[in-house]
């Protein structure tokens, strides 16, 4: 009787050490952090912070998001951006995925585009529309200059970016961000959709820098004097198309949809990951050809595999100061 007593018992303590274990995959967050340089940012700027957030499916973390709320706060921001999947197409999760953004967009300004399961979303527009109530900027092919540094400014001032005692030039960062492929019209050919998306954000933001300049004979040549050696960023949810990326010159990609290929084996990296299939070769962090970076979250929620293991909830974070 003892000697089952004693397996039962052990048995009991195995299934919850397991148990412990895959909620601790599932729930622990964790960040990756980057530090990138640039000569096209602007002189003096340092430590400009942006925080990425991927794949969040409806997950919750907490009351009122207040884990992951917290965990963004700490790495104090200057933008937060996030990069499609916000929402499951299976389950919803509308509620929690308001909840956070309704949070993380009293930390700093929030810039957000769609990833797949927002296209398969049938309240798609409904929650589109209550983001933009929240103040989200929602990027459907489009463009927004993002301010950065002060030509006065000589302390780290809010959202400034800049180093103490350092006088920054004035400057911008271009952000473009796109839908995800599904939504084009280019259904099925997802390369082709993405450099069409590229492009309509660059004249998007050809068409804002000329209405703010003046003395240029067209919008067009104003839009081209403005973005000529601007350090350009883009929200994209699909790694896959590196090399569109690549093309398109982009400066800087943040993107999700891999999960992190889901489960983590020592010295290969992901499993499987979608629109890349088995041992993907873009499922999470930095990936670089020439002047473009590319970084992968490994995303927070999940969808069709319930569960993680070796690749815990992923905040991305990274650091852009100007070259030296």
């Amino acid at each position: 009787m003892r000697k089952l007593l004693k397996r039962v018992g052990i048995f009991i303590a195995a299934v919850a050490a397991i148990i412990i274990f895959l909620y601790f995959q599932n729930n622990a967050l964790t960040v990756s952090s980057f530090q990138l340089s640039s000569a096209k940012l602007p002189q003096g700027l340092k430590d400009f912070t942006i925080v990425q957030l991927s794949d969040v499916h409806g997950k919750r973390f907490g009351d009122k998001q207040q884990r992951l709320v917290r965990k963004v706060e700490n790495q104090q921001p200057n933008i937060i951006v996030v990069t499609g999947d916000l929402i499951d197409s299976r389950r919803g999760g509308e509620a929690e995925s308001l909840e956070l953004m309704a949070e993380i967009v009293k930390l700093a300004p929030v810039y957000y585009v769609t990833g797949n399961h927002e296209y398969a979303y049938a309240r798609y527009p409904v929650l589109e529309k209550k983001l933009l109530e929240l103040g989200v900027h929602v990027l459907r092919n489009e463009a927004e200059s993002i301010p950065v540094g002060s030509s006065n400014l000589t302390g780290s001032g809010a959202g400034s970016g800049a180093e103490t005692g350092a006088v920054t030039r004035a400057g911008e960062i271009r952000l473009l961000g796109i839908d995800d492929p599904k939504f084009s019209s280019f259904a099925g050919h997802d390369a082709e959709a993405a450099e069409q998306n590229i492009q309509t954000a660059i004249e998007d933001f050809a068409n804002i820098a000329g209405k703010e300049s003046a003395g240029a004979a067209t919008k067009a040549e104003a839009g081209k004097q403005a973005e000529e050696g601007l350090y350009t960023i883009l929200l994209s949810h699909r790694p896959e198309l590196f090399d569109v990326y690549v093309r398109e010159g982009i400066d800087l990609t943040f993107s999700g949809h891999a999960h992190g290929g889901q489960v983590r084996l020592p010295f290969i990296g992901g499993l499987v990951a979608p629109g890349q299939g088995l041992l993907p070769v873009y499922d999470a962090g930095q990936y670089v050809n020439g002047h473009t970076n590319m970084l992968v979250s490994r995303g927070l929620g999940n969808s069709v595999v319930p569960q993680r293991l070796f690749n815990r909830p992923d905040i991305v974070v990274v650091k852009l100061s100007a070259a030296s």
